[in-house]
């Protein structure tokens, strides 16, 4: 790593990282930078995942479950040392119209983006605080702040995650622990293209470039999806001692999709 990159990530090198959703995605992006910046990374996900990146220690976990969330807390500590940052990205996306959506899949929805990010937040923090340091950062969604048709149970889910991250870092400021949050617009993700299924990629992100007035959707002003490591570059900046006084802030990454609206 140059001079300038260590530099850019100051507080990163030699700690030790906790990232949920690790397989791919946004959560793989996030791991690939940490490991960049020279952090020892624990890429946690519910199932091992070919595409987990190497340097990574894998390790099995539903962000459901409080034993398991417990344990695998616990047992990062014990390998790799103390938890200096955790990274909130596993998330699931069900799409479907309020009626649409059967009680199974709002809760499998909220279980996940929202009480899973309460579960491991609560778990890690209870060993950071009398550490009296640590940094958190939740991956949500700008769906958290914009309506959005046919997404209202992982909007819902998403501003659960937002609100509860931003409350946590008031709690826990006076512990020297900041919490923050990055929403994403549209980014390229096997979860996005499934949105998709169907239509050429090109005709995907056409649409979604564009816009679709047919779902009160505006487009992306910047005129591009995202790539995980868009988001990726977020999410260090806010772990990183660069935002040593941020914290209870909502970074949103969507090219202007949202207007800040």
């Amino acid at each position: 790593m140059s001079t300038r990159e260590a530099s850019r990530h100051d507080g990163i090198d030699g700690k030790v990282a906790l990232v949920t959703g690790a397989g791919r995605g946004i959560g793989a992006a996030v791991t690939d930078a940490l490991l960049a910046a020279g952090a020892t990374v624990a890429a946690a996900d519910l199932l091992i995942q070919p595409s987990t990146p190497h340097g990574a220690v894998p390790y099995l976990l539903d962000v459901r479950d409080a034993g398991e969330v417990d344990d695998v807390v616990a047992a990062v500590e014990r390998d790799l040392g103390p938890i200096d940052i955790l990274v909130n990205v596993a998330g699931v996306l069900l799409p479907g119209s309020v009626q649409d959506t059967d009680l199974d899949q709002w809760q499998q929805t909220i279980a996940v983006n929202a009480s899973g990010v309460f579960l491991v937040s609560r778990a890690v923090t209870a060993r950071m605080v009398p550490r009296g340091c640590g940094a958190i950062v939740t991956v949500s969604s700008n769906a958290a702040s914009t309506p959005r048709m046919g997404m209202a149970a992982y909007a819902a889910s998403k501003a659960a995650a937002t609100a509860f991250t931003r409350c946590l870092g008031l709690e826990l400021a006076g512990h020297g622990i900041r919490c923050n949050v990055v929403s994403p617009g549209s980014t390229d993700t096997d979860m996005l293209r499934a949105l998709h299924d169907g239509t050429t990629l090109a005709e995907a992100w056409k649409t979604t470039i564009n816009g679709d007035l047919t779902t009160y959707r505006l487009g992306i002003p910047l005129g591009r999806v995202a790539a995980p490591h868009d988001i990726a570059d977020a999410v260090l900046y806010l772990a990183s001692d660069r935002a040593r006084h941020v914290t209870m802030h909502d970074l949103v990454v969507d090219g202007g999709a949202t207007l800040r609206a």
